[in-house]
């Protein structure tokens, strides 16, 4: 087999064998409940569009697999999923395809499953705006994600050293694809800077990804044969702070929660920090690789519990959960004193409404 191949199965295999329910970062942020919600579940509507991509669901399935004959068909299994609850689905990173031409089918099996379905390439920050087209191409893709992932690639034994082309690489592809570009991380969250910073270059919807969910360090460590970096295990932001980093330089850009989202109230709260979407990547996998009809029924369930908690919470609509009190505590809390962002103005915000 293959090494690439080989790697794709591995980080699909290793993802599963340390998936983790434990706590989230979300866990720190707690809604204010006011007794009259002031609206019925009838009049909530849970659709959301984004530079021209139109999410039924504020949750979507995000970047995992793909790249050899065993993630091709749990690529197929996340794309019936897609179909069927009519979530947007991002496919793992192509490279391998565009490595491989051999490999090509095991992406083309999500539009192949889903043909009218809501479809996101994704390839590394190392690759220039001609490879951005094959990946579009290959998939007759809705949008592309761009993936950072350096503390993954140092890890990773034969991972990438060289990343200084990488802010360059982005600029050309947001400029010249004909597609949304969506910038992501992978777990290890951004910061106000590296928002800021990608704005300024016009992407216009940025992925913050914090720990909590699948963590890459911890899978190429175990891959690792030599040495161990263990430190980096632990390296960045949760997803909690990194949507408060954000709020605390963001513009115009919107803004998407992943990493370590696992549950409705999860999704909800992401969304009350600032998010417009939510991605889902280890939670949906472990649903998939479980039972698909059962995860079609859990996640056709989860929209019906998101509109009512968006009822509790007075919101009709995505964007009106950006208006709902919110307390932060905990290490969360404790971030945000040490990088001096307000986590006051969170408590009392219905009032402006």
């Amino acid at each position: 087999m293959p090494k690439t191949n080989n790697r794709k199965n591995e980080h699909v295999s290793l993802s599963e064998k340390f998936y983790d329910k434990g706590d989230s970062s979300f866990k720190d942020v707690s809604f204010v409940h006011h007794s009259f919600p002031q609206c019925d579940v009838k009049d909530i509507s849970l659709n959301v569009t984004l530079e021209g991509l139109h999410f039924s669901s504020p949750f979507f399935i995000n970047a995992m697999s793909g790249g050899s004959a065993w993630t091709g068909k749990v690529n197929e299994k996340l794309a019936l999923i897609a179909r069927e609850t009519d979530l947007a689905m991002a496919t793992g990173s192509v490279s391998a395809a565009l490595k491989d031409p051999s490999q090509a089918d095991t992406f083309r099996i999500v539009r192949q499953t889903n043909p009218n379905g809501l479809v996101f390439a994704n390839l590394g920050a190392g690759h220039g705006l001609e490879n951005a087209k094959r990946a579009v191409d290959l998939l007759d893709a809705d949008a592309l994600q761009i993936h950072l992932n350096a503390p993954q690639e140092i890890v990773m034994p034969e991972g990438d050293r060289e990343f200084s082309e990488w802010i360059d690489n982005v600029q050309s592809i947001v400029e010249g694809l004909g597609v949304p570009v969506i910038v992501k991380e992978v777990g290890f969250g951004m910061s106000r800077e590296t928002v800021e910073l990608l704005e300024s270059i016009g992407v216009s919807l940025i992925d913050i990804s914090g720990k909590g969910g699948t963590n890459f360090a911890q899978i190429e460590n175990y891959r690792r044969k030599d040495f161990k970096l263990d430190d980096l295990e632990a390296w960045g932001q949760s997803t909690a702070v990194s949507l408060l980093e954000a709020q605390e330089s963001v513009s115009q850009a919107s803004i998407i929660a992943s990493g370590g989202i696992r549950r409705p109230m999860e999704i909800v709260k992401a969304l009350a920090l600032g998010a417009s979407v939510s991605g889902l990547s280890s939670q949906i996998m472990h649903m998939a690789l479980d039972d698909v009809d059962e995860a079609i029924m859990a996640l056709t369930n989860w929209k019906e519990e998101i509109k009512r908690i968006m009822t509790l919470l007075g919101a009709t609509s995505v964007s009106d959960l950006k208006q709902t009190d919110l307390i932060i505590a905990g290490e969360t809390a404790e971030w945000c004193d040490a990088r001096n962002i307000d986590k006051r103005r969170y408590a009392f915000r219905s009032n402006s409404r």
